[in-house]
């Protein structure tokens, strides 16, 4: 099976480890491996980090190592619609982190106002609280009143 890989060099010794990055499901279908995989590969000796096509058997045997290079280029240029260039793609992206920035001004924005709206809303309940106990001190007093009242008029 066809393998993306990443040459790695491990100890002292430079063990040369291949970590499987994706693999080739058909022709036109690759599968990213999400869990690290690395294969042993002797006498390998491509530079750490270089990236290349491994073929892998059942066995879990490396068959055969090759520079991942051209296949790349030739994988880019099948794949990149026509018109479509590395200043092209640049100002696309230039586009999309605008974008990104503003939605993120927005959300903070939003979350300012949330934020905002909730204090106002401790401010009223704790007015309408206020409110609340001073009528029924109120109401206590003027209670409180009309009974002296009573009884001021009751003793004339």
């Amino acid at each position: 099976m066809l393998h993306l890989a990443q040459v790695q060099k491990k100890g002292f010794l430079g063990k040369t480890e291949l970590r499987l990055l994706a693999f080739e499901r058909n022709e036109h279908t690759w599968v990213v491996l999400i869990e690290e995989e690395f294969v042993t590969a002797s006498d390998v000796n491509f530079p750490e980090n270089m990236l290349v096509l491994v073929e892998v058997n059942s066995n879990r045997q490396v068959q055969n190592v090759r520079d991942a290079g051209k296949w790349v280029l030739d994988l880019l240029q099948r794949h990149m619609a026509p018109g479509v260039n590395s200043a092209s793609l640049e100002e696309e992206f230039k586009v999309v982190e605008g974008w990104r920035q503003s939605l993120t001004l927005q959300s903070q924005e939003f979350s300012r106002r949330q934020l905002e709206i909730e204090a106002r809303r401790e401010q009223l309940q704790l007015l309408e609280d206020t409110l609340s106990r001073r009528e029924k001190e109120l109401e206590a007093s003027w209670n409180k009143l009309r009974t002296e009242q009573e009884r001021l008029n009751r003793s004339r």
